[in-house]
Formats: structure tokens, sequence, C-alpha cells
């Protein structure tokens, strides 16, 4: 037969691919590393197929095992009214395997998982990252705008700062309802709970982070069980995935509702312990609500945990003392105290309201980044919780007011702030509980430096110029 001319060649192929009908979509596939109790290194692989991909740990085959399947999980209870809220659609397989502590390499599906090193330098530190969309609020993000919602500039700008470990304080999902119709600020989105949201809001947009550092997770009030509990369980979490702690059913949520606390060794004698804080109110606990039960056993797990390190940095949302700021209509700053539901329950327990050897705190909850150190043995509170979501924008003040407190009997030495502007903190270890902390933008450039010395901060700038 002779040879057929190109152009001829090329007219029939066309046909073909023509008569085959449109290519099909290229399976799903995100993978991840993170980190679990006692350093455990917890290999993750969300995929569009049935069935689960082979690990390579150091060239040989090793199976994952399926933690969650495609399903659609029934509409549950959410915190929105019913005529918002829709069953949860996980169109996505969730795998997961342990990666040996020995393990120097690990791949899946020919990607190259991140691993920690043996002593974590360089932390990233990020929180409260999705595009918030919530119909009683009259909340609407411009999700489709990459300079209102940058969340996907942060995440690639932390992969260039090449960090160790990724320390995310909470709050993942916002998109809970619909975007209005009409509006082009968030025209297309996904909404609801179900693993188009996570994409949307998470998976995909971190997706440089992801391949860039293993990342160790708290959850925030919007993974609370009536919110994005469900893919929190399936995606997220580190603990075991069982169908009481799945949030699919209201009736199980006092089960759902929180984790075990567990510490991610960070090297020579330091650690992070991450801590569910998702169910707990902003107002004192009852000593009756089971709530309150809870976090006591928490307390007790916590203090069990940093007896074990010398330096440990206490990782949960909600900050227990730093400050939040409302506005009146004539301009006039009010500063609002740290979480009440977990004083009322850690202050009876600690006069500092953490275990001994708890030197840092680390939290999100407030949308702006803040530092507040104590002349009294109170541990400094860090909040990131800057990285993607609606920006608060009150001012803080250089110093508090006389007798402003975040907490009875913490005594305010010095805070520092930056609000109306995303971005991500680093930390880089400088010597046996010392850090040194930056503040940058979404594009990594420095807008603080701080240094941490035990228990206590001190920051280069006050107030950062608010980026309005």
């Amino acid at each position: 037969m002779g040879r057929m001319k190109s152009g001829r060649f090329w007219t029939l192929a066309g046909a073909i691919l023509a008569l085959a009908g449109p290519a099909a979509a290229e399976p799903y596939l995100r993978t991840f590393m993170l980190m679990g109790a006692d350093g455990a290194r917890i290999a993750r692989a969300v995929t569009s197929k049935t069935t689960c991909p082979d690990m390579r740990v150091d060239g040989h085959a090793s199976p994952m095992h399926m933690r969650a399947p495609i399903e659609t999980a029934p509409q549950r209870p959410t915190i929105s009214d019913p005529a918002d809220s829709k069953p949860s659609v996980f169109a996505v397989t969730t795998c997961e395997a342990v990666a040996p502590a020995n393990a120097r390499s690990v791949r899946i599906a020919g990607r190259s998982l991140p691993l920690p090193p043996a002593v974590v330098r360089r932390m990233v530190v990020i929180g409260d990252t999705g595009c918030r969309l919530k119909k009683t609020e009259g909340a609407v993000q411009a999700c489709n705008d990459p300079k209102a919602y940058p969340f996907a500039q942060v995440a690639a700008a932390v992969a260039r700062w090449k960090p160790d470990l990724v320390v995310h304080v909470g709050d993942y999902l916002y998109r809970e309802t619909a975007c209005p119709d009409g509006d082009a600020r968030c025209a297309g989105s996904p909404w609801g709970y179900g693993s188009d949201a996570w994409r949307a809001d998470f998976l995909d947009p971190a997706a440089p982070m992801l391949a860039a550092a293993p990342l160790a997770l708290a959850r925030g009030n919007h993974e609370s069980c009536n919110r994005g509990g469900q893919g929190w369980r399936r995606f997220l979490d580190t603990h075991a995935f069982t169908p009481e702690a799945s949030c699919d059913r209201a009736a199980d949520d006092d089960i759902g509702n929180f984790s075990a606390p567990f510490a991610v060794p960070l090297g020579e004698g330091a650690q992070l312990i991450l801590f569910d804080s998702s169910d707990v109110s902003a107002t004192p606990l009852a000593a009756s609500d089971v709530r309150a039960a809870r976090y006591r056993e928490d307390y007790a797990a916590i203090a069990t945990l940093a007896a074990k390190a010398s330096h440990n940095m206490l990782v949960d949302h909600h900050p227990i003392l730093g400050f939040a700021a409302k506005q009146s209509k004539s301009g006039q700053v009010t500063l609002l105290p740290g979480n009440g539901g977990l004083q009322s329950v850690f202050g009876p327990l600690s006069p500092t309201f953490v275990p001994p050897n708890v030197d840092v705190l680390l939290a999100g909850h407030i949308h702006l980044w803040e530092m507040v150190s104590f002349s009294s043995p109170h541990p400094v509170q860090f909040i990131a919780g800057f990285s993607g979501t609606q920006e608060d924008i009150v001012p803080l003040p250089a110093a508090p007011p006389p007798g402003a407190t975040p907490a009875p009997g913490a005594v305010v030495r010095a805070m520092s702030s930056w609000i109306a502007g995303f971005g991500f903190m680093t930390m880089e270890r400088a010597g046996p509980g010392r850090w040194r902390v930056q503040v940058r933008d979404g594009n990594g450039a420095v807008l603080n430096t701080c240094e941490i010395t035990g228990s206590r901060a001190t920051c280069a700038k006050p107030v950062v110029p608010p980026a309005y």
C-alpha cells in the first residue's frame, strides 16, 4: 500500500476522532502527605477512580487502603436552612497508607510525596483559606477573582519558600451556599459540602503546596459536623474513619465533633500538639455541657503530650489568648477577648489556660494576622487566619487600652497585627525554644519580623499598615 499524503492522513485521523466522540477526561488525582500522631507519615490519594493506586516506598510497591469510597451521603441538618442544603456528593475515592518512618522515597502514580526531615527548621502557618459564600450572612466573596480570593497565589508562594512542614490552623471550606443568581463574582462556583466544593476551596488551589511539604492540619469550626465535617473526615483527618465519626448522621455528632489531641515531633525537644476545637462556642460552656466534659479530657491529653517535650506549640482553630475587634458606627474600636468556651473549661485547670511546657499558641478564626505576648506566664498567641477568606478590616491598636486583656489574669506585654491583607506566616528555628517569625503577603514579601524566645515574642512593627 502506497504512503498516504500527510494532509489526507490527518483529515482521516480527525474524522476517526470525531466519530469516537470527545476525549475522555483525565482521571482526577491529588496526592499529599499528612502528619499524624507521634509523627506518623500518612500518605493520601484522592482519585476519581473507584480503586486505590499503589504506593511505592523506596522503589517497592505497597498497597494503599480505601479510606472512603465514591458515595453520596444522605442530606443531614446543616448550619444552613434546609432549602439551602443538599446531600454531599463525594465523586472521588480517598485512599491512604502509612509510610515507614525510615522511608527515603514515597511515590504515588509517579508523583513524589514530600517527607519531613528529622528536625523541622522551616515551617509555614496558614489558616482560613476558603472562599466565603454564606446566604444567612449576606456574604459573597468574589471567588472568580484571584485578587479577591488569592489562596492559589498564597499556596504557590508557600511552595516557593520550600518549608519542611505546613501547619494549617483550620477552616478550609467556605462555599456553603449557592452563588446568588446573576452574580458574576462567584458565578459557576460549586457549593455545599461535597467533593466539588472541597476541590474548589482547598484540594485544587492548594496543589503546589501539597506537593512541596507535609501537612499538620487543625480542624476549624467550618469543619464541624453540621458544616464541612463530612469532607474533613474523608480527606484531611488523620484519625480512623468510622461510620460513627463520619459526620454523616446528626445523631452521631457527639462523636464526630471530637478527636483526640496528638503530637507531631519537630526534633530537638520541640513538638506541635494539635487539638480539635471545632465544636466550641464563643461563650462559656456549662459544666453539664457534653463539650465541657470532652474538652476537659482533651486538656488532660494535652498535658500528657506536653510533658514529653521541653518546647510545645498548641495548634487549634480558636484563639484562647488573642484579641478580636469590633467597630461602632461612630468609629470606636472595642477589643474582644479570646474564646470564652475554651477559657471556661481550661481556666479552672490552669491559671495560664494551658498545661506546663506549652510556650506558643497557633490559631486562626479571626481573619487577620496577630501576635499577643504577655508579661504574665501565659504562652504567646499567634493568629494566622489571613490566607484566603474575606478579611477582617477593623484595625487593632499598637497596644491594648489600659486594663484590656484577652483572658482573666493575662497581662499583655506586646502585640502586633496586620489586617485586610492575605498571606502566610513563616517560622525558622533559631535555637532551643527560639524561632524567627515573618509575616508575608500573598507573593511571599516580608512585612514584619518577630522573634520567639520560649513563651514570649517581640515584633519589629506593632502594626503593619493595612492592605486597603
